[in-house]
């Protein structure tokens, strides 16, 4: 790979940083995740059409480019993705005010980086899902694929330094802001700050739990001091939560010698450079959300859930079948109210929307095949000739969600592990019976939310039946009071707000750095 180019040259060989950017003009915003904001299918003519990704971020960004400039890098993942690219010459292409360039890893080197380093290896760590005595087990194939995570990486951050050069050829005194997206790109931080100097602000969002200092000591020694290093290459990392935050800062200190807060539970400086770790949680698109809510579809599918649940009343839950989402504990749970409580026998429904997750892994396969022996088993103990405890279904199907959390009586949110859990904040916003959130201390959105829901620690499985019970009996007053103060929490932080709070940031710290005039000094 090629090292930097005049633009980049140009950049490094600054002296005088306080007029290398000008911080009155917007800024180049540049995203750069493993999956783009839009798929490729191509048809039996060659003909390709295109579909826009629905994540919050596709929406913010959208937002954004009203009045900045946004481009977005991405893997191509399909072959079809691919032979766009090839159609382009892998040159950047604008969609509805977004910019799109897509890199074509090597196949080998890809399912290296995501199927062994990224997924299962980061994602168990942050989430902290190892069982140890059996696993991980780093092989000579996991350290081949470090290096293939690492080319990976490499790649994206050659890409980004080109593609910045190319659209600041006509404005090189833009203020430029990347952000990396998530576990897949932590070595993007180090590669592009070799190749643009500090004229670029870097700024990762991690949109999973970082876990504290021990969690990292299972991780080979030469692989997380690279991770912490690259991620101290930024400007700023963003989380999920404050305490997101604080477990970076104190796992940067305790495997880097050379790493200090000097007290600080939100900064870290290393080699010089003072790292901000900032929380911005994420959040749902408000008015998207709202509106699905009302359309023909989900109003009839919400007609027909009121069949299931007729005059009683429903507990629910939406999540993936991951393991992290404690759906297992969910369900023992609301047995131990069924036998603690039978009052509550034939007048409360569980249903479980579940979404299929990795299927491809032996162990999500075995999860799903003990959540449906455990729904079956409730059943078989406790169903009537009219009434069926719990109603699991599988599939995904968001419309349907909407229509379920419309209806709910109480919302189950009790994750092991989970960045921010966004169920929480769609089912507050959306709900019309004012219900009861039980809400994990250990989801992100606790610390949003939590002073508004139940709380339940995630392995107390009576506990979490005492808080089911205590939701189906409260006061319809205090229900309604919560719901209120729960809607207005996530009504007034959209995923819109999320984003803007990070580049509002960036370019403050800008401006501290690149004065305009002696005055400002």
């Amino acid at each position: 790979m090629h090292q930097s180019t005049a633009f980049v040259q140009k950049i490094m060989s600054t002296t005088k940083p306080q007029t290398a950017v000008d911080v009155e003009k917007d800024p180049l915003i540049v995203i750069a995740s493993n999956r783009g904001p839009f798929s490729f299918s191509r048809d039996e003519n060659g003909d390709f059409s295109v579909r826009r990704g629905e994540g919050g971020l596709v929406t913010a960004l959208w937002a954004l480019a009203q009045q900045n400039k946004v481009l977005w890098i991405a893997a191509a993942l399909s072959d079809d993705d691919r032979a766009w690219a090839a159609q382009h010459a892998n040159k950047i292409t604008e969609f509805s005010g977004i910019f799109l360039k897509l890199i074509t890893p090597d196949r080998e080197q890809y399912d290296l980086y995501y199927n062994e380093i990224s997924n299962p290896l980061l994602w168990f760590i942050h989430h902290e899902l190892w069982d140890v005595p059996r696993s991980p087990v780093i092989t000579r194939r996991v350290w081949e694929a470090w290096d293939a995570y690492r080319a990976v990486n490499e790649q994206f951050a050659e890409v980004i330094a080109e593609s910045v050069e190319e659209m600041s050829q006509d404005d090189e005194d833009r203020p430029i802001i990347v952000f990396p997206q998530d576990y897949h790109l932590y070595m993007v931080p180090y590669f592009l700050r070799k190749r643009v100097g500090d004229r670029v602000q870097i700024q990762p969002f991690i949109h999973i739990p970082w876990p504290g200092p021990d969690a990292w000591r299972l991780f080979p020694e030469k692989m997380r001091t690279a991770i912490i290093k690259s991620l101290l290459s930024s400007d700023r990392i963003g989380f999920q939560t404050k305490r997101d935050a604080f477990n970076f800062v104190q796992t940067a200190r305790f495997h880097l010698n050379d790493a200090h807060s000097y007290g600080a539970r939100d900064s870290i400086t290393y080699q010089e450079r003072k790292v901000a770790a900032r929380a911005y949680p994420i959040s749902v698109d408000v008015e998207k959300v709202q509106a699905i809510a009302e359309e023909p579809q989900t109003q009839l599918l919400k007609n027909q859930l009121l069949q299931t649940v007729g005059d009683g009343k429903l507990i629910l839950r939406v999540d993936r079948v991951e393991p992290s989402k404690n759906i297992l504990r969910g369900l023992q749970a609301y047995r131990t109210l069924l036998e603690e409580h039978p009052e509550h026998r034939g007048k409360v429904v569980m249903m479980a929307l579940l979404v299929p997750s990795r299927m491809e892994v032996e162990h999500y396969q075995s999860y799903l095949k003990e959540i449906m022996a455990e729904a079956g088993m409730i059943n078989a103990d406790f169903a009537t000739e009219f009434w069926e405890p719990v109603r699991t279904i599988l599939g995904n199907n968001y419309h349907r969600a909407i229509a379920a959390m419309q209806l709910y009586d109480v919302l189950l949110v009790n994750p092991i592990a989970d960045g921010m859990n966004l169920v929480a904040k769609e089912g507050a916003l959306v709900n019309q019976r004012n219900g009861v959130l039980l809400l994990s201390e250990y989801a992100g959105a606790f610390y949003e939310m939590g002073e508004y829901a139940l709380s339940i620690t995630p392995v107390d499985v009576y506990g979490t039946a005492e808080a089911m019970h205590h939701a189906l009996t409260m006061d319809m007053a205090e229900r309604a009071e919560r719901a209120e103060k729960l809607r207005e929490i996530v009504a007034n932080s959209g995923v819109t707000y999320w984003f803007h709070r990070q580049v509002a940031d960036a370019m403050h710290a800008l401006r501290a750095t690149y004065r305009t005039s002696p005055e400002e000094q």
